[in-house]
């Protein structure tokens, strides 16, 4: 399933387009996933919406041959939909996946149609957080994925939730890789105080019990972007939000993406 587009000058890009005759929504996932974090999301949604599901660079089927950043994978998204023939979207991102969708609607405003981030941030990466991520990037490359290693990426990422299956993906993530998406995710800049440019509804949901980025993560967002509904937390929701707590999540999309895609 999912094919190859060449998009943004050269890059490779591995998708889904799920197909539909509903409105477009692009789902975007998180660090070290791919886009069958969405499985969930593709089953509640697939009859009312025509889904796309997108591998980013350097996750899943798309590769990362050189240094990127979350505008540059924003830009393959945008290139995405043009090679789809799509003229508009909405877009639904959780974690990394917000980070990518909030450029999104900063470079094409008129080409994103609503806006959905998950366990997000618009800020830069704390620093000590940074530095912390980097040791784990380093020693991941120098003596591989050890598991005491995957199981810190597990309780951050997915809170209590088995990890056994995404485990065996992540075991599978060479060094070099592990470091260079590390790296974007930990030098990507901020964007808060570009986000009054944003005139999409937006909704912002974020779990309660989130191990990457405070519930004050998800308030700044929905303060700054001007068309956010009111902020949701969802009780004990982990930080990969859409897929650790999908029944709590899907009716939220649902009902937001019916009223505004």
């Amino acid at each position: 399933m999912g094919s190859t587009a060449i998009v943004n000058d050269g890059q490779h890009l591995h998708h889904t387009d799920h197909g539909g005759s509903g409105p477009v929504v692009v789902l975007l996932h998180s660090f070290l996933m791919d886009e069958r974090m969405f499985a969930s999301q593709i089953a509640a949604l697939r009859s009312e919406f025509r889904l796309v599901t997108v591998d980013e660079r350097g996750h899943g089927g798309t590769p990362a041959d050189a240094p990127f950043d979350y505008w540059d994978v924003a830009r393959d998204v945008l290139a995405l939909l043009d090679h789809l023939g799509i003229d508009s979207a909405a877009v639904v991102g959780t974690s990394q996946g917000g980070f990518v969708a909030l450029r999104m609607a900063l470079l094409a405003p008129d080409r994103v149609t609503a806006l959905a981030v998950m366990g997000s941030s618009g800020a830069a990466e704390d620093p000590q957080v940074a530095a912390a991520y980097r040791q784990l990037a380093e020693s991941w490359a120098a003596n591989g994925p050890r598991e005491e290693l995957l199981d810190t990426v597990a309780g951050i990422c997915l809170g209590s939730m088995p990890a056994d299956g995404w485990k065996e993906t992540w075991r599978g993530v060479p060094g070099d890789r592990l470091l260079r998406i590390m790296t974007t995710l930990v030098e990507r800049d901020g964007v808060l105080g570009r986000l009054d440019r944003i005139r999409c509804p937006a909704l912002v949901l974020h779990g309660s019990a989130d191990a990457a980025y405070p519930v004050a993560r998800a308030e700044e967002l929905a303060a700054a972007i001007p068309g956010a509904e009111r902020m949701v937390v969802v009780e004990d929701g982990a930080h990969f939000l859409s897929l650790t707590h999908a029944e709590a999540v899907n009716p939220h999309l649902q009902r937001f993406l019916a009223a505004h895609a």
